[in-house]
């Protein structure tokens, strides 16, 4: 089936519509980050760097570490972001641009989320390194497209009774990451994580400034979730997207993040900067070795 321009939409160069890449600019070890301004923080470690393209909020470096290929890019920050970036990662690897149709060879790319986070327990301090075996996505995403193979149902029921979640907002989804990828990045340096994907930084997040929330509870119905061994270890605004549009598409998908904030103890780190740039070494060298 070939697919109309209104759908597949191209730039005049014939990079894709957002990212502004062309399929030769990727590699197959993909680094997402949401702050573009991290994206030179890991490419200063590459040995060089041969693409550098920046269109909205989508920064890419494309170079080589220690002799192996790998693009780094910025998604902005949120689900509705991701759901643009990987199906425009996945256009550039599975999509003939040219004659606008799939291809018959379908190609998984690794891809690693580097980002920050904060924990809801005091069990783990700022500074660690959560590496999210699962995610649970309050976004909604997942149920735009046909997900229902890929989602861990019993875990978000169990999720939805134990918060008393309100119908009001989107059915949380629970979406593994990708074991061959996770493997890789697991040491003893690394927690094993479950992370909550939040659609936002403030009230979604049970932040308080000047507006109300419906459930100021919320957070702390969210830290006593247990099932079985499972209990949710922090929480950011990527990852759920990332490992659903990921296992849809066929790619492999793991998301590492630093700990800046503990809500359990309302610390936050100070050192962060030196934390990520140890991170980011930790996971550049895990991923070529």
């Amino acid at each position: 089936m070939t697919l109309h321009a209104s759908t597949l939409i191209l730039n005049k160069d014939g990079s894709v519509y957002h990212l502004g890449l062309l399929p030769e600019d990727l590699a197959n070890i993909v680094i997402t980050v949401g702050d573009p301004d991290r994206v030179p923080l890991i490419s200063e470690h590459f040995d060089n760097i041969k693409v550098r393209k920046h269109k909205r909020e989508f920064c890419t470096h494309t170079g080589t570490y220690k002799g192996t290929r790998i693009t780094v890019m910025s998604t902005g920050m949120g689900t509705d972001n991701i759901d643009i970036a990987l199906t425009e990662l996945d256009l550039l690897v599975n999509i003939d641009l040219k004659a606008k149709k799939e291809k018959k060879e379908q190609k998984s790319l690794n891809i690693v989320r580097i980002g920050t986070t904060g924990s809801l327990h005091k069990s783990i301090p700022t500074g660690s390194f959560v590496l999210s075996e699962m995610a649970l996505g309050f976004d909604g995403l997942m149920y735009y497209y046909k997900s229902d193979d890929i989602l861990e149902t019993d875990i978000a029921e169990a999720f939805v009774r134990q918060t008393d979640w309100s119908p009001k907002k989107a059915t949380p989804y629970v979406v593994k990451g990708g074991e061959n990828i996770l493997k890789k990045l697991r040491s003893a340096k690394t927690i094993p994580g479950f992370t909550g994907t939040n659609i936002g930084f403030y009230g979604p997040q049970g932040r308080v400034l000047r507006l109300e929330l419906p459930d100021p509870e919320l957070n702390d119905k969210i830290a006593a979730f247990k099932h079985n061994d499972l209990f949710i270890t922090n929480l950011e605004m990527e990852t759920s997207g990332i490992y659903g549009m990921s296992k849809l598409l066929g790619h492999n998908a793991a998301s590492i993040n630093l700990v800046v904030a503990n809500r359990a103890t309302g610390e936050f780190a100070e050192n962060a900067d030196v934390l990520m740039n140890e991170m980011i070494i930790y996971t550049l060298d895990k991923l070529v070795s």
